[in-house]
């Protein structure tokens, strides 16, 4: 046993086993709001959502614990953060197009945004807030989708059809 704890310090140097749950949770969680993409349809799916959250947690992780002991100066692990904010919404205002007089990706486009803000939810070890934010996100993209469909556009379709028969 001494020698497999003495190997595994080699391979993971002073990374601990916590960060490697993190990046799995981050993957997992942005993974189940890609499923939902996935589902209806979208450009975007389980893959890129696992990818974008995996990749803020990451950046998260070293942020905060990677620059730990830098000689030299001081690290703020908030800079970091902000700049997976501002890449994640260049990633994402690329899912946004317009066809025709319709606008579509705004969904997608945020679901991305808020995968990454998960992971780096993760990142920080705060696994309750992360884990009611994935699911309280799951119950925005499907409850809500279904509140769209079945209640506000049959509305409009209704609105348009009367509109027309009365002219």
């Amino acid at each position: 046993m001494q020698d497999f704890l003495s190997n595994t310090s080699l391979v993971l140097g002073n990374v601990s086993l916590e960060s490697f749950y993190q990046l799995l949770l981050a993957a997992l969680l942005g993974g189940m709001l890609g499923a939902e993409r996935e589902l209806v349809h979208k450009p975007a799916g389980v893959r890129t959502y696992s990818l974008v959250g995996m990749g803020a947690a990451l950046f998260t992780i070293l942020s905060v614990d990677g620059f730990k002991g830098v000689v030299g100066g001081v690290v703020d692990p908030t800079r970091i953060a902000a700049q997976v904010v501002v890449g994640v919404g260049f990633l994402g205002a690329g899912m946004i197009y317009s066809r025709g007089d319709k606008v579509q990706g705004i969904t997608t486009a945020a679901g991305i945004w808020v995968a990454a803000a998960i992971g780096m939810t993760i990142g920080l070890k705060l696994y309750a807030l992360g884990l009611f934010a994935a699911i309280l996100s799951l119950i925005i993209l499907i409850v809500f989708w279904v509140i769209e469909e079945r209640v506000i556009k049959s509305r409009k379709s209704w609105r348009h059809h009367t509109h027309y028969n009365d002219v």
